[in-house]
């Protein structure tokens, strides 16, 4: 009997050597994570086209969807006809300029007529066949002539300065206007939905013909081509690790075996925290440990939430 028993321990410990060997070891666990980014409405209004569904894969820059903002078009038609009326409300200048200008013509040829005249009467005086007196009038007409003309050159001068400072004052008001435009303008553009990131569509939260409200979250897209492991690792395990390291990666492939991945690592926290209650025992969840992230490509196989190794 106890040769029986001694031979049942000793089968006993073989197995369990054996199972043992096959066992993977690693040196942390976690699980995969993506950045996700939650796309939202920048207008308020009616969904009039919302095209994607979950699982389809968007490009960047690609538009998917448009709110109404037939509301804004109306208020920018508005305030370029509040723009267009500004110039009706400015006064033409060329009219009353032009009344001046005929008469300083009108002007310049009496002055030009007084100057022959004068030029006779100085020809004749030599002669003696005009007076002092004749030239001394025509004279003093010229002088008339010429302050004239000097008052209505002033006269266009503060015309155009007076029409020019009306006007200034009206058209200013359409810079405002102007810059209201502007800002009508990108909001019309904000009514197209444009995808952000090149991604999958992981969740889809409004249909067309919906009403939505800016900032109200329309979907959630994430890039999966590269999936995060956000594992933890001790304090006697950071001398083991930095920043860019080649690691394997190993998940579950069958109840037995495991499959492999590349990966790097691409962060690890400067802080230690709790280790997270949910992947570790009663008594190690009151250990310290480090989280980090390993990037890996993912072949389509690596999923959210899904638990993966990481050996060093």
């Amino acid at each position: 009997m106890k040769n029986l028993m001694t031979g049942l321990f000793a089968a006993a410990a073989t197995l369990l050597a054996a199972c043992n060997s096959n066992k993977t070891t690693h040196d942390a666990t976690g699980s995969f994570e993506v950045d996700e980014v939650i796309v939202s409405s920048e207008l308020t209004g009616k969904l009039l086209r919302f095209e994607l569904s979950e699982g389809d894969s968007l490009s960047k820059g690609k538009v998917i969807g448009t709110v109404d903002a037939e509301n804004i078009s109306l208020q920018k038609d508005q305030v370029q006809a509040s723009i267009e009326s500004l110039k009706e409300k400015t006064a033409d200048l060329s009219p009353q300029v032009k009344l001046l200008q005929d008469q300083l013509i009108v002007q310049q040829s009496q002055l030009d007529r007084l100057l022959r005249e004068k030029q006779r009467t100085e020809n004749l005086l030599k002669q003696d066949a005009a007076t002092g007196k004749q030239l001394d009038d025509m004279n003093a007409e010229i002088d008339v002539v010429k302050k004239q003309m000097e008052v209505t050159k002033q006269q266009i001068n503060v015309q155009r300065s007076n029409i020019g400072t009306q006007n200034r004052g009206i058209l200013s008001e359409g810079k405002p206007l102007e810059k209201r435009v502007a800002q009508l303008d990108d909001q019309l553009k904000r009514a197209d939905i444009v995808n952000p990131i090149n991604g999958t569509v992981i969740t889809k939260y409004a249909e067309a013909g919906e009403m939505t409200a800016t900032g109200k979250a329309l979907y959630k897209i994430a890039d999966l081509s590269v999936m995060t492991l956000r594992a933890y690792v001790s304090g006697s395990q950071l001398s083991q690790i930095k920043l860019n390291q080649p690691v394997k990666v190993l998940i579950d492939q069958g109840a037995k075996d495991y499959k492999e991945y590349a990966g790097t690592i691409t962060w690890i926290a400067d802080k230690a925290e709790f280790t997270p209650k949910t992947i570790q025992t009663k008594e190690e969840r009151a250990n310290l440990v480090y989280a980090i992230k390993v990037k890996v490509k993912n072949d389509g196989y690596l999923k959210i939430g899904m638990y993966g190794e990481v050996k060093f």
